[in-house]
């Protein structure tokens, strides 16, 4: 395929590929020689190739609608993002000083909750928090750390900025998409990569197990490790199955685990119980023990908070760590940062406007047709209004849910997200993206190098969720000059 720089339509935005003077930026150079000296038959037969694989490998995700399921193959795009390896080192520190920070936050929540004393972090937000769960009151993880798994979204604005989007500190999900990601341009492209010095991905499985058997409360035993997913129809079903068998944990439903008399988890074998040290859930708190949380839960395991909080199971993400994982809380993180480091934030947050402040919700309320509007509490792209792309009876409609739980919502200013080359049909087109890096924490800090880029496939949009008609890519950091 004949790439022409003269002729890849960019945004008015920041592209990644292509800097302003119309030639391609260091980090991407090699990249360009090489789809520039492609033949269009080549391409097109690769990009066949790695969707034949996606459908061999079973790599899949779900969606919901109308009631139903529908599993579908991942969407994938064969050119890959490409960051120089100098700006992601900057992302690294950042993203680490965040997840310390938060973590700090967090445990001081549950325990002392001297920021909400000092008066940098309000407590009428605190009261009001859905996530907040005043049953880990007291508790305080081995090594002071609820969140060890973060999934944070990174987005870069028209002038280039990397801002973090939210922070995924729940049950964050996508790394095996990143995983799947890298060895399928490896079999398409292998060129590729004796060209370019591309940085690895592959340690993340690595460093998730030793990240969990720290938490093991038998220490000096190997831990046994379960995963816990809600089951087969969960859209994230492919990821859990992947990284338990990458982990070498058990893949385990409610129903296969019992919490014995001895508050220690058991796990049901043919060979009898056995005792479980470390829980990876994949579900939500409110599921995850029907003794403390929801009653009609039949996902969770009755007794685990009990087990839980007497130190004989290690749960990660910790119950409660969701009390972070709120987009009026992030607009908070900066302060969180400067309180409980006494440092200035690496990473910037996009500028937010808290409905709960009457002057902001006027604010807001006035210019919906310029905002993103988000729901505090929901992920997956759902409940958001994009301002200018929404129709007036939409904006009406969210009016109407800010004025009646100002609590519930935040605003933003619509960012215009940088581009990248993106093959369409037979074309190589811009299109809008976002990025995804994991963090993990446990007595040491582990950041992927890059992460799971997010591709709005649709020309103009800005939705990048699979859920909602999205795709990914590979995400490559690599050595300027090599």
């Amino acid at each position: 395929m004949e790439l022409g720089l003269e002729r890849y339509l960019r945004s008015d935005g920041f592209d990644e590929f292509v800097g302003p003077d119309h030639a391609p930026r260091p980090a991407a150079r090699a990249l360009c020689r090489y789809l520039t000296g492609l033949a269009e038959e080549d391409l097109m037969a690769r990009r066949a190739a790695v969707d034949a694989a996606i459908v061999t490998m079973g790599i899949t995700f779900t969606t919901y609608g109308d009631g139903a399921s529908i599993d579908r193959a991942w969407p994938f795009d064969p050119i890959p993002r490409v960051m120089a390896a100098s700006e992601w080192a900057v992302i690294d520190r950042g993203l680490r000083q965040r997840l310390v920070a938060l973590n700090l936050f967090i445990d001081d929540l549950y325990n002392d909750q001297r920021i909400v004393r000092d008066g940098v972090f309000p407590a009428e937000l605190l009261a009001n928090s859905r996530n907040f769960r005043g049953q880990c009151r007291g508790m305080s993880p081995r090594f002071g750390v609820w969140a060890h798994i973060c999934g944070t979204d990174l987005v870069r604005d028209k002038d280039g900025t990397v801002y973090v989007l939210e922070d995924n500190l729940r049950v964050p999900s996508g790394v095996s998409y990143m995983l799947e990601n890298r060895i399928l341009m490896k079999s398409a492209f292998p060129e590729l990569f004796e060209m370019c010095r591309i940085q690895p991905v592959d340690g993340y499985t690595a460093a998730l197990y030793d990240m969990l058997a720290a938490l093991s409360p038998r220490m000096g035993e190997r831990p046994v490790i379960a995963l816990l997913t809600p089951g087969i129809f969960n859209s994230a079903y492919f990821e859990h199955s992947y990284l338990a068998q990458q982990i070498g944990a058990q893949l385990v439903q409610g129903t296969d685990l019992l919490v014995g008399s001895d508050d220690v988890v058991y796990m049901k074998t043919i060979a009898g119980l056995r005792r479980v040290d470390v829980i990876y859930r994949r579900i939500d708190d409110d599921f995850l023990d029907p003794d403390v949380f929801r009653a009609d839960s039949a996902l969770g395991v009755p007794g685990l908070m009990r087990a839980w909080r007497k130190g004989n199971v290690a749960i990660a993400n910790a119950p409660g760590a969701g009390v972070a994982d709120d987009k009026v809380v992030y607009a908070f993180v900066p302060e969180i940062i400067k309180y409980y480091l006494s440092e200035d934030p690496i990473l910037q947050n996009v500028p937010s406007y808290l409905c709960f402040r009457d002057e902001d919700r006027e604010y807001v309320l006035a210019n919906l047709d310029k905002l993103v509007v988000k729901p505090a509490n929901e992920s997956g792209g759902y409940g958001i209004l994009i301002g200018p792309q929404a129709t007036p009876e939409a904006r009406r409609q969210c009016a109407e849910r800010v004025k009646a739980d100002p609590r519930g919502f935040m605003a933003q200013p619509t960012l215009t997200l940088s581009t990248v080359p993106t093959l369409v049909g037979n074309q190589i087109a811009p299109r809008h993206v976002d990025m995804r890096p994991f963090v993990l924490q446990s007595g040491s800090l582990y950041v992927t190098t890059g992460g799971l880029t997010r591709v709005a496939l649709q020309e103009g949009s800005l939705v990048v969720n699979s859920s909602q008609g999205g795709g990914s890519k590979d995400t490559w950091i690599v050595e300027e000059g090599a």
